[in-house]
């Protein structure tokens, strides 16, 4: 169950000045005058000459001045004390996990032969529609996109601002970075975005749907890295056929490859056909990457200094009106 809203200061310590101007008043020597006679105001004088009631006027005008004097005072101080409410936070599940999902944008991910509600669909739109749920799913976590083809580049920085990452997945398009299969630069990427994060669990989700034709590095070179860095890498062969059993037909998933990938870095390799086969995988790894705890709570705190603050503007204008019809 939430909690309620509090009230809280900033700098509680600012509370000591209210007293100050009673202080000074009681032990500061009086200021020198200039004489002993009583200045009148010119106003009053032509007032009390038009038959006016002078003691009155001044009683009351004094009062104010008073009144408003200590109104802007003691709003100054409540503005410095820094009055803020604290609103609870809701707890997020955090695992400590890093996770870069390096994703494949060759021109084969636009082959129709997945299906998406009872429609045939791209590969690259099945994997929008699950990834973005995997992602977003994965709150607590700080998680990344690599996309790679003839090039590898990064399409958000690992966040965990996981629904800013989804929509980065949801906004990838096939052409930003080639159309050939890059597989060992893309892997190279996040494995460089990954080794720099201090976390001390660190996985790249790996997805591909061809075999290493561009780059210049092999899957295999940079498995051994990721070993060495202590990188998971989970391997996603995503396609009906297989290179081994392809019979000349071109842009067919090296699913051997990916599974060596895998088997090196400790990871898990997945064998993907259908969307089904892809959404299936999405809950495996979300579960292999689980032991997400509730986090505590962070509070979010509201500042309300600029209502005090704007009282004691109030304040000061009308003592300021209140002396000057004097």
């Amino acid at each position: 169950m939430a909690g309620l809203a509090s009230l809280d200061f900033a700098a509680p310590l600012a509370g000591l000045l209210l007293p100050l101007p009673l202080l000074a008043a009681r032990f500061l020597p009086p200021r020198p005058g200039g004489s002993g006679a009583l200045a009148v105001p010119p106003s009053l004088v032509a007032g009390r000459e038009r038959g006016g009631p002078l003691t009155v006027g001044v009683r009351g005008r004094a009062a104010l001045a008073w009144l408003f004097t200590w109104l802007l005072w003691v709003s100054l101080v409540a503005a410095l004390a820094g009055p803020r409410l604290v609103l609870p936070g809701a707890a997020l599940p955090a695992s400590g996990r890093d996770i870069v999902l390096a994703l494949d944008l060759s021109g084969s991910m636009e082959r129709i032969d997945f299906s998406l509600d009872g429609r045939t669909t791209s590969r690259l739109a099945a994997v929008k529609r699950v990834g973005a749920e995997f992602i977003r799913r994965r709150a607590g976590d700080r998680v990344g996109l690599v996309i790679f083809a003839d090039q590898a580049d990064v399409a958000a920085a690992p966040s965990f601002d996981t629904r800013a990452v989804a929509r980065a997945l949801e906004e990838a398009q096939i052409g930003l970075v080639g159309r050939s299969t890059g597989i060992g630069d893309g892997l190279g990427l996040a494995l460089k975005r990954l080794n720099a994060l201090p976390g001390p669990s660190k996985v790249v989700v790996l997805l591909s749907d061809g075999a290493n034709n561009a780059g210049q590095t092999t899957p295999r070179d940079v498995a051994v890295l990721a070993h060495e860095l202590g990188i998971r890498v989970h391997t996603i062969a995503l396609g009906p056929r297989d290179l081994a059993d392809a019979d000349g037909e071109q842009d067919v998933v090296d699913s051997q490859a990916l599974r060596d990938v895998a088997a090196t870095s400790g990871g898990r390799f997945f064998r993907v056909r259908t969307t089904e086969d892809l959404q299936g995988v999405a809950d495996s790894i979300d579960a292999l990457e689980g032991g997400r705890d509730r986090a505590p709570p962070v509070p979010l705190r509201r500042d309300l200094w600029p209502w005090p603050g704007g009282v004691a503007l109030l304040s000061a204008l009308a003592l300021l009106l209140t002396r000057r019809a004097a």
